[in-house]
């Protein structure tokens, strides 16, 4: 493993994190915002802050490329990824087929506002654009960092608070839904710290995301239409999520359980990590072996 820093330093190697990943956004922001209108515009300040940051300090302090924290490119990569969409995608029809075939919602068509097919691939380069700089800014270098001097759950927990923070200006939040972000941040955290690269993370994140909108439901209090469907609800909030989407809803919860036993006994492929765990070579993309669960 690397050499711990010492809190000080810690401290200040996280601090320029943080800050330059705050001023990346809001420059990035300023500029994407005016260009492509505030939803496009904040989801390519985040992607493009996130490499910035992680390319920077990566730069500074370790001498190594932004592949290192977990975008190597290997066939273990590509496996995790579709682990990672599977995963997502799965959770999503955990909470949302039930209340389908039990009848307490139903699809109801919206003729009035049929998306195209370019709407629904737009959606889905959106999406996963949105997954990556979320999921590089927050379980990339900083992250990596405080789990080998702070330990794996002293560095998830606070990190998926700081996540869930991050979505408390989303329209129609409820505490409900913050929670839930919370949860889902830490499935990501547990997702890397079972594969050591972001591919996993990241295709959890985009299969949540996309299949809710392929529902006809809403994304963190984002509407995305790209079906010509909605479904709609004859049961209250608590199970609907309301305008947040399921995220605010306690099928969520339920669903990130099935996440949670997924990941355990998924068969994932830990590739070795230059920041957590180097392997002799030092090398930032190898297959590894699966994980026994």
């Amino acid at each position: 493993m690397p050499a711990k820093r010492d809190h000080i330093r810690l401290a200040i190697e996280v601090g320029v994190y943080a800050v330059l990943g705050w001023a990346g956004m809001s420059v990035a922001g300023w500029v994407t915002v005016s260009l492509g209108g505030y939803l496009v515009g904040v989801t390519l300040a985040v992607f493009s802050a996130a490499l910035f940051v992680n390319w920077l300090t990566l730069s500074i302090y370790e001498h190594r490329p932004l592949a290192a924290i977990g975008l190597g490119l290997c066939r273990a990569s590509g496996e995790n990824l579709l682990l990672g969409v599977a995963g997502g995608a799965g959770a999503a029809c955990v909470a949302l087929v039930p209340p389908l075939a039990a009848g307490a919602a139903h699809l109801a068509a919206t003729p009035t506002d049929s998306p195209g097919t370019g709407t629904f691939w737009f959606v889905l380069v959106f999406l996963a654009i949105g997954a990556a700089g979320e999921e590089i800014l927050f379980r990339g270098y900083a992250f990596q960092l405080l789990l080998v001097n702070l330990g794996a759950w002293t560095t998830i927990l606070p990190v998926a608070a700081i996540f869930a923070l991050m979505h408390s200006g989303n329209p129609s939040v409820t505490w409900l839904g913050l929670a839930n972000t919370a949860g889902f941040g830490v499935l990501f955290g547990y997702a890397f710290l079972r594969s050591r690269d972001l591919w996993l993370p990241i295709g959890l994140h985009f299969g949540w995301n996309f299949t809710l909108p392929l529902f006809g439901v809403n994304v963190s209090g984002l509407r995305m239409k790209i079906t010509g469907y909605e479904m709609a609800w004859s049961a209250g909030p608590v199970w609907s999520g309301g305008g947040y989407g399921p995220e605010g809803g306690i099928l969520a919860s339920a669903a990130m359980a099935v996440m949670g036993i997924y990941l355990w006994k998924a068969p994932i492929r830990r590739q070795p990590s230059p920041l957590v765990d180097p392997p002799a070579e030092d090398t930032p993309c190898a297959p590894g072996p699966s994980l026994p669960s």
